[in-house]
């Protein structure tokens, strides 16, 4: 909240006025251009402009003006500071939009996965699925790439913490297989459940990787098991969840 005019720095102010100029319609301005659009005078529109070029955020020709890939860092700081569910729900929607499948986020708690974006389509589960949803890690795609990423000891801890009650008669409930099941999701990059959580519900999972290097959150899309192996998920839906990964892993 302002208090007093010295709580406003005018020239800033400017300063944003005259990116915000530019945009896919107009990727080049002159300084005339830059003023006209930003409201400003001529002269002021220039110090911003060079400004921007003397600090790397600007290209100049010496008549046209264009933005640098550097201007990006401003906006990868404010996605950075965004709630994790609002950064990932409209990649989320446009996944759902292209495979026709539900898509979730999760985190890891203890050993609970916990949703915290979704994206439903045609509802193929008895339970309605929305963000706070809770189900066990070592019976979901989600759970188990997310156990992948901890250290071996840590994920063995968690598996022999959690309720291993079958939930169906496909439920891996031997710890041994279970850690096998997360190990190959530790060394494919994914994993796939066949109806262990649910009859007549499959589901492909990634983790979702920050800019680091480290992972964050898991990734999956859901669809009814059908006559096919579950193994052709790798090849119907793999390589867009692991699309989506990499525009992520840009923004996170």
């Amino acid at each position: 909240m302002l208090n007093k005019p010295t709580d406003h720095i005018a020239s800033l102010a400017k300063g944003l006025r005259v990116i915000e100029c530019f945009g896919a319609e107009t990727p080049r301005l002159t300084i005339t251009e830059a003023a006209s659009a930003s409201g400003l005078d001529r002269a002021t529109a220039r110090r911003v402009l060079l400004t921007l070029h003397r600090e790397g955020y600007a290209d100049y020709d010496g008549k046209f003006f264009t933005l640098t890939p550097r201007i990006l860092r401003l906006g990868m700081a404010a996605l950075a500071s965004l709630p994790l569910s609002q950064i990932v729900q409209p990649w989320l929607e446009q996944l759902s939009e292209q495979t026709g499948h539900s898509c979730s986020v999760a985190l890891l708690d203890e050993t609970e996965i916990v949703y915290i974006a979704r994206a439903a389509r045609k509802r193929v589960m008895s339970i309605g699925l929305m963000p706070g949803s809770r189900l066990p890690a070592v019976s979901t795609s989600l759970g188990r790439v997310l156990l992948a990423a901890l250290p071996v000891g840590e994920a063995r801890a968690l598996v022999e913490a959690s309720d291993l009650t079958p939930r169906t008669r496909f439920s891996v409930t031997d710890p041994e297989e279970i850690l096998a099941r997360i190990e190959q999701a530790r060394a494919e990059g994914f994993a796939i459940i066949d109806q262990e959580i649910e009859i007549g519900l499959r589901s492909i999972a990634v983790p979702l990787i920050d800019g680091r290097g480290r992972v964050v959150a898991a990734l999956n899309t859901g669809m009814a098991a059908t006559a096919e192996s579950a193994e052709t998920l790798k090849d119907s839906c793999l390589p867009k969840l692991l699309k989506v990964q990499a525009g992520l892993r840009r923004v996170m």
